[in-house]
């Protein structure tokens, strides 16, 4: 399996989902603006997918894929299916519990997630409304997380990848064909995070059965996969989710600021998100089962190498990403999202969290390939001690910038709350003689630093005035910005090349 090949592949296919994410977020601001509605939906969402972030794609797979690895490398094929039996039957119990209560106690769960809330009660029922659709969307979820992590072990990237897109094809549909139908409109949201979790969950079911895998009923608590699988879940929530239990209290704070403030959060979180689910996602989806072979086999040279190969291409395309994010920061919300109800306030407040979010954007990226570097080798204590460390100092931040830089101040805390996260981890993970960097660092970053710069002070020059992005239609401010994107990677690609990088460089082949 060509790891290039592979990134490219998981990318494209997180690409094309991101895109339609755009189509949906288009939907919404121009339907929707950014005020009472949306900060209530944007709850409602941001709790379910917290907890999919947490415990489906976080600690769930973080915990399982190694030692399903693990399985698949050194016991039979019967036992490795019967550890995804016992780990799909359980977790499918505990999903429809979790799921119930949670319908159940949407109002309690509201209050502690936005008690700003309180003080409005019309906003405050809404909310609990929404909660109470959008929740079952956990346990669909959870499920696609098994599969995934299933199919990813087995090298097949590409249907993982791709099933994000029916969400968001569920929010274009409904948004598009559906809001006169509801009341309040914004509910018809809440309905397409449910249709497109089951779609979801649909799209990966014949592909188990493909490999073999499809689950079967098989509750076995003393299954010692599942009790191992457990012990190593539960820390790692802390371990790999920081930045989203962050961006939750952000929603506590952003609750009490005026309206729109979360709905500005948000805007800013779906491009920064751009990035970090093309390249972080896809690059940690890839790395850590081939981590786990290269632990399970006790090959640490391959295991080091690994870890270099993923460091370097993260940092070569998230870098100008997080730069690019920056400074074009204006052009791309008032591309993307200055139609209807969503008005020229609304860019400036989205763009100033944006370009906070963008300064941590590299180091959350980076805790994507970094984590795995642990968890592959099952070892959750160290991660999990440097994410609440992490946490503790990002909520003081919070406390620090919330005042002179009101809902920008949160952006900015989760992004360098993130940098702390990534510098601990690669630290520990020299110091435990975990990682080696390869040779020839300091070159690559000197010729980084200036391909980098170099693109953002093409792209500040060529942008033009913001008052054009403001007041243009959106057929000239669609080609417009498409135009600097394609102008930054020439510049930026043109001076690598230039350097002597090539993408042979890059690439690197692993059993599959």
């Amino acid at each position: 399996m060509n790891l290039l090949r592979a990134l490219a592949t998981v990318s494209s296919m997180t690409f094309l989902s991101r895109v339609l994410g755009y189509a949906r977020d288009f939907f919404i601001a121009r339907l929707f603006g950014a005020g009472l509605a949306t900060d209530a939906f944007f709850v409602a969402f941001r709790i379910p997918n917290l907890l999919r972030r947490l415990f489906a794609e976080g600690a769930f797979s973080q915990a399982f894929v190694p030692i399903l690895s693990e399985y698949r490398n050194r016991q039979s094929p019967e036992d490795t299916r019967t550890l995804v039996d016992a780990v799909a039957t359980l977790l499918g119990v505990a999903l429809v519990i979790a799921a119930a209560l949670g319908i159940a106690a949407a109002p309690f769960i509201v209050y502690v997630t936005a008690p700003g809330f309180a003080a409005d009660p019309g906003k405050f029922e809404l909310t609990v409304s929404l909660l109470r659709i959008t929740f079952p969307y956990i346990a669909f979820i959870s499920l696609v997380a098994l599969a995934a992590g299933v199919l990813n072990a087995w090298s097949r990237f590409a249907v993982p990848a791709f099933t994000p897109v029916l969400l968001n094809v569920s929010f274009i549909v409904g948004a598009a064909f559906f809001a006169d139908r509801f009341d309040p409109p914004v509910r018809v949201l809440a309905w397409a995070v449910f249709v497109g979790g089951v779609l979801q969950l649909a799209l990966q079911l014949p592909f188990l059965a493909r490999i073999g895998m499809l689950p079967r009923w098989r509750l076995n608590l003393h299954h010692p996969g599942v009790t191992r699988v457990l012990k190593l879940m539960a820390p790692a929530v802390f371990g790999v989710s920081v930045s989203q239990i962050s961006l939750l209290i952000n929603t506590i704070f952003a609750s009490f600021l005026v309206s729109g403030s979360v709905s500005w959060l948000y805007y800013a979180d779906r491009l920064m998100e751009f990035p970090a689910g093309v390249l972080g996602v896809a690059v940690g989806t890839i790395l850590l089962p081939s981590l786990s072979r290269h632990h399970a086999s006790g090959a640490t040279g391959e295991y080091a190498r690994l870890l270099d190969w993923g460091l370097r291409v993260t940092l070569l395309l998230a870098a100008p990403a997080a730069a690019a994010l920056a400074v074009l920061a204006v052009p791309l919300v008032a591309t993307l999202f200055h139609y209807g109800r969503f008005a020229s306030e609304d860019v400036w407040m989205t763009r100033q969290a944006l370009v906070a979010y963008s300064i941590g954007l590299v180091g959350m990226i980076l805790v994507k390939i970094l984590a795995p570097g642990f968890y592959a080798r099952q070892n959750v204590v160290t991660p999990v001690k440097i994410g609440i460390f992490t946490l503790v100092a990002t909520q003081a931040m919070n406390a620090a910038f919330i005042v002179p830089l009101k809902h920008a101040g949160l952006a900015l805390a989760i992004g360098l709350g993130a940098c702390l996260n990534a510098g601990l981890l690669y630290y520990h993970l020299r110091r435990r003689a975990i990682y080696d960097p390869q040779p020839g660092w300091a070159q690559f970053a000197a010729k980084l630093v200036i391909a980098v710069g170099a693109m953002a002070a093409v792209l500040y020059y060529a942008m033009g005035p913001a008052a054009w992005w403001l007041s243009a239609h959106w057929q000239q401010k669609v080609p417009a910005v498409a135009g600097l994107v394609a102008l930054g990677v020439l510049v930026y690609l043109g001076l690598l090349y230039a350097f002597g990088l090539r993408w042979r460089d890059f690439s690197r082949q692993e059993p599959s």
